[in-house]
């Protein structure tokens, strides 16, 4: 599919980007640009790879003119620019609003201006039934994603999303955290240890994008069924891992934090399509007809539940300790551990 193409990936120097750099600089891809606003991020990248394959674009996706330049010629594009630390976001709402929001606007307008093949943008599972700013922003997000996608003229540019949980060992998330408190030998501090949390790795989160650009019709959600764990068998398989003693506390659930995250509400879940390892959450095709919101509706919902984490294949600690020994990650940590 992507054999003499141009790939642009916003936010491209995240752990993401990083990863469709490594899946696919060897292949037969003409291009892929990087834009984002981190010039360190970006020199750091160029000294890594060294690749001609890859270019390099200073910019900023609140900026719809920075946008548009990098999209120009432009056949795919990966939307992967956002605000995700929940903490910063619920600080500065607004500034989560202006880059996931407003930022992905600018994209996908720029996009549908260019001729751009297809755009899929990153969302969350903090986007459904959100309860901090994060998950808001990400959620309104999609909303604006799937508007747009009902305008575009003779489905020039197809628009969907891919909607996935937590990342293992991506950047700022716990299992990095976790590894660098055994290696002090301070405690690890869990919030609850009943809380659950879905498991996927970065090749999962790329796999997932590619089986939307493969398989993605105008106005398509789409979601990848991954297994999940309580966050103390999370702790006690890097422990057995590390081969550490380092000792657990409980610490409370934090602020924004929810016990159990879910990728598809119910309603979402009366709709999905089932595709085997995804699900596929059509789009939504009811008009501006406010009379069928309030007179019509399906008994069905309420006998359906969301997709959680609670709920899917729930892995145990020696489950556990086989998925985190697949990541490149866990491997390179072990090895420098003395």
């Amino acid at each position: 599919m992507f054999k003499d193409n141009t790939l642009l990936i916003t936010g491209g120097t995240g752990s993401f980007g990083n990863a469709v750099l490594d899946k696919f600089l060897d292949s037969e891809i003409k291009e892929i640009r990087i834009l984002s606003r981190d010039e360190k991020k970006q020199h750091d990248m160029r000294l890594k790879y060294k690749n001609e394959k890859i270019k390099f674009y200073i910019g900023d996706v609140r900026d719809y003119n920075s946008v548009n330049f990098a999209m120009a010629g432009v056949d795919y594009v990966f939307s992967a620019a956002a605000l995700k630390q929940v903490p910063s976001c619920e600080f500065y709402p607004i500034e989560a609003v202006k880059t996931n929001i407003l930022g992905t606007e600018n994209t996908v307008n720029a996009a549908i201006a260019n001729g751009v093949q297809k755009m899929i943008a990153l969302s969350t599972d903090k986007a459904v039934y959100p309860i901090n700013a994060m998950g808001m922003s990400k959620a309104l997000m999609e909303k604006a994603v799937v508007a747009s996608s009902r305008k575009v003229i003779d489905n020039k540019t197809l628009l969907s999303c891919t909607r996935y949980g937590n990342v293992m060992a991506s950047r700022g998330s716990v299992i990095p955290l976790f590894v660098e408190l055994i290696k002090e030998g301070k405690d690890l501090t869990i919030t609850d240890p009943n809380m659950t949390r879905f498991m996927m790795s970065l090749e999962d989160a790329v796999g997932l994008v590619l089986f939307a650009f493969q398989n993605g019709k105008q106005g398509d959600i789409f979601v990848q069924k991954s297994p999940a764990c309580t966050i103390l068998t999370l702790a006690k398989a890097l422990q057995e891992i590390f081969k550490a003693d380092n000792e657990i506390k409980i610490i409370g659930t934090r602020h924004g934090e929810k016990k159990h995250e879910a990728l598809l509400s119910r309603e979402e879940m009366l709709i999905a399509e089932d595709l085997g390892d995804y699900y596929r959450v059509p789009l939504d095709t009811r008009g501006l007809n406010y009379s069928k919101y309030y007179s019509e509706g399906d008994e069905t919902v309420s006998k359906l539940d969301d997709y959680t984490s609670a709920n899917t294949e729930i892995y145990e600690v020696d489950e556990m300790v086989e998925l985190l020994l697949s990541l490149d990650y866990i491997q390179a940590e072990l090895a420098s551990w003395t």
